[in-house]
């Protein structure tokens, strides 16, 4: 009896790593988004020395002013074939963060103050953080953050989004049904995906994200986007190296088990 519960045991841990792989698959995919600190659908206005490290997209319109004084630590592509493809990928990645299943409803309350852990969090309607939202991805790096809103996404001056024990997260999206306004100086983390624009007041900046609008404008004020996720965060594997990795698990597990029954 007792040697069967040790071939047990062994088999269970060939499938640890399956079940963790598991716990971070339904992660969001921004595709060539991902390369951009900001990205628009009609126009980029910047005032001031904004600092933006990833390229700066728009498109299907082509108007990009203020930089300089602004600095693109990449590229800038305006209306051309790279920004159609970065506006397509923020398109699918925007409709698979509001398809994911919610695992907490947050309409009517103000993020400021609250200790978040990983999940999907839901507002029917707007959404506000003053003061400081928690994220605490629970020693995690790949968790993800999802924050579905019905409408628009306000910050108050002054506020933020900080990670719990320094562990930054690059995988933390907010999804935004109309436009999201960044408070003067907020500080703020995430990529925020916006149906229609964005903007950011002065001082705001994202320390780890990044500022995608589908539709409309992204204003900017002497802000600094991108850039301060450390090396903690990784990319999430895609779901078809999630199955090559998965179903060699399971190979291996099913050659462990006859092996233990010879």
């Amino acid at each position: 009896m007792r040697s069967r519960s040790v071939r047990w045991s062994a088999l269970s841990f060939l499938l640890l790593p399956l079940l963790a792989i598991g716990a971070y698959a339904d992660s969001i995919t921004l595709g060539t988004a991902g390369s951009y600190a900001v990205l628009a659908g009609s126009t980029v206005t910047n005032t001031g020395p904004s600092v933006l490290n990833g390229n700066l997209g728009v498109s299907p319109g082509s108007a990009v002013t203020g930089f300089p004084p602004g600095m693109v630590n990449g590229t800038i592509n305006k209306a051309n074939g790279p920004a159609a493809q970065a506006q397509s990928d923020l398109t699918a990645a925007y409709i698979q963060a509001a398809g994911l299943a919610s695992t907490g409803t947050l309409t009517g309350q103000d993020l400021g103050g609250k200790v978040l852990t990983p999940g999907v969090y839901f507002f029917a309607s707007s959404a506000q953080l003053t003061g400081t939202l928690t994220l605490n991805a629970q020693g995690h790096p790949n968790a993800l953050f999802v924050f579905q809103i019905g409408s628009a996404l306000t910050t108050a001056s002054n506020s933020a989004v900080i990670f719990a024990n320094g562990l930054v997260d690059k995988n933390v999206f907010w999804q935004v049904g109309s436009s999201a306004t960044l408070g003067t100086g907020t500080a703020f983390a995430g990529n925020i995906l916006a149906l229609t624009s964005i903007t950011m007041n002065t001082g705001a900046g994202i320390s780890c994200g990044s500022a995608l609008a589908r539709n409309g404008a992204v204003t900017l004020d002497n802000n600094v986007i991108g850039g301060g996720c450390g090396g903690g965060g990784t990319t999430v594997p895609e779901p078809g190296t999630i199955s090559l990795m998965g179903g060699g698990l399971i190979i291996l597990a099913g050659v462990a088990r006859r092996k233990l029954r010879i």
